[in-house]
């Protein structure tokens, strides 16, 4: 097998499951918990973040590899990015109101706030740290928000069956999403013998 295809496997599964941006790099806590509780909206937040993850590392790195880097400007890269991201956040929020505007209502809040989702911006900036090239930048960007996606709907899956539950009463509410965050990042530390 070609060693290029190797490496975009290892970037995939590592990017998923081993590197996941919540559960390992604590990055884009906010939806995480926010919208976890049902599994329709987290679907819904999932999707919208792959889009904009995806969308947002292919943007950026030719941004940085054909703009930023060849004029010297690479100290604006953090500006771009966040502006990249902004403009396919409003698309997004755009789409998502006209399409389904149950799921807008159900996002509420969190669909504009996935423009300050560090998750975002943070896979745009390793991509460009891990001097990842367009192909490798679009496979880490769909696999970090494929991570993100999954992370966020199993959440959501555990807290509405802990709905269910009889919870200690010092439990109930967000210490109990805490722990089963908690609980969550320790199994996908089990994979980080994969690669």
């Amino acid at each position: 097998m070609n060693n290029y295809f190797v490496n975009l496997i290892i970037i995939l599964i590592s990017a998923a499951f081993i590197n996941n941006v919540i559960l390992s790099q604590f990055l884009g806590i906010c939806p995480f918990l926010g919208i976890s509780n049902k599994i329709k909206s987290a679907v819904g937040m999932g999707l919208a973040v792959m889009f904009v993850i995806t969308t947002a590392s292919i943007i950026c790195s030719l941004a940085f590899r054909y703009i930023l880097a060849p004029m010297n400007l690479q100290y604006l890269q953090t500006i771009v990015f966040i502006i990249v991201i902004a403009a396919l956040v409003q698309f997004v929020e755009m789409v998502v109101k006209k399409v389904s505007p149950a799921l807008y209502d159900a996002l509420g809040v969190y669909l504009p706030l996935i423009t300050t989702n560090c998750a975002v911006l943070g896979v745009a900036l390793l991509n460009v740290e891990k001097d990842f090239d367009l192909v490798e930048s679009i496979v880490n960007g769909f696999a970090s928000a494929l991570g993100f996606t999954v992370a966020i709907i199993l959440m959501a899956g555990i807290r509405e069956r802990m709905a269910y539950n009889d919870i200690p009463k010092v439990f109930k509410g967000f210490p109990i999403t805490l722990v089963t965050a908690t609980l969550m990042a320790m199994a996908f530390y089990g994979f980080s013998g994969l690669v």
